[in-house]
């Protein structure tokens, strides 16, 4: 069979992605532009589209008729129309499990960043700031422990369990958050507006849909008694981003600490770049994914998922 793969460069230099077994014809590009016409081009003989992060329409799958395999390289399966899949019978499929390491330990690093304003002091030390302050530490910003903290997790699967493991080795209560307007379904779960008001922190690791579109928003700010940080290393489009600028701004939040933004890469309109400069904001570019070992092993399960594929077909 025939693959094109959209997004080659959406991976690290030096990670070998070889062709996955029973894929006769392999064609890269590094990157490919948001243009219908340049994807169904590029995919008009392909018998498997492999992608990151382009937007594969229901124009472009009407206009494949040789395609029977998108194959992601990501969890989430936003970019893609998966209604248009099923109506032309292609198969969908993305890769799951391939960052339990790299996403959780992200997680930590963006909140203790966060939490000990630690950008904001490597900045002071590095512009002479502390230099030219002559005390032997700098202490303007407080410096806030983990421990004892309650950590609210929203979404809880293979990355959340693991943020729970790591957060209780700090110290921190962790609360399971279940879906907004149900009932706990068990003792494990909280529900979701006591979750937003006990927390000291807030992770975000929930997959973006319809449901999800904007969860963090102006009105479940007011919610949050305790001024939390959030963390979001799940979707940008979870997060209101004007409405989160404003509870910085407001200081109805301490901060923001994100890996990703609801248009990517970031626009230069985004009202978040206001709040860049903030001690407790710190920003990542969608990489908490993407460790050495994690691509690695997001490649193994992949190549695996083609080749039992074309084994079946």
């Amino acid at each position: 069979m025939r693959a094109v793969f959209l997004d080659k460069g959406t991976f690290s230099d030096g990670i070998d992605l070889p062709a996955p077994n029973g894929i006769s014809d392999y064609l890269t590009y590094d990157d490919t532009p948001k243009d219908a016409a340049v994807i169904v081009e590029r995919c008009k003989d392909a018998d498997i589209i492999i992608t990151n992060k382009v937007q594969i329409s229901a124009e472009v799958i009407s206009k494949l008729p040789k395609l029977k395999l998108i194959q992601l390289t990501a969890t989430g399966m936003n970019n893609v129309d998966q209604d248009a899949c099923v109506e032309h019978h292609v198969a969908l499929y993305n890769v799951a499990g391939y960052a339990v390491k790299s996403v959780p330990e992200h997680t930590f690093m963006l909140m203790l960043n966060a939490m000990r304003a630690g950008i904001y002091y490597h900045q002071k030390v590095a512009d002479g700031t502390w230099q030219a302050n002559g005390n032997f530490c700098l202490l303007d910003i407080p410096l806030i422990d983990l421990e004892d903290k309650t950590l609210g997790i929203i979404g809880i699967g293979t990355i959340g369990k693991r943020v729970t493991d790591i957060a209780r080795a700090f110290g921190m209560k962790v609360l399971w958050a279940e879906q907004q307007g149900r009932a706990p379904r068990n003792d494990d779960y909280t529900a979701f507006d006591d979750v937003l008001a006990q927390s000291d922190v807030l992770s975000l690791h929930c997959p973006l849909n319809e449901k999800t579109q904007h969860l963090i928003n102006a009105e479940k700010k007011t919610k949050m008694v305790k001024q939390p940080l959030i963390v979001n290393v799940a979707r940008g489009g979870i997060v209101d981003s004007q409405a989160l600028t404003d509870a910085i701004n407001n200081e109805q939040i301490i901060g923001y600490a994100s890996d990703v933004f609801e248009q990517e890469p970031i626009t230069a309109d985004d009202p978040l770049l206001t709040i860049a400069m903030h001690p407790r904001v710190i920003f990542s570019p969608h990489n908490a994914w993407g460790s050495k070992s994690a691509q690695e092993t997001l490649w193994q399960i992949l190549s695996k998922q083609v080749a039992d594929f074309i084994n079946s077909h």
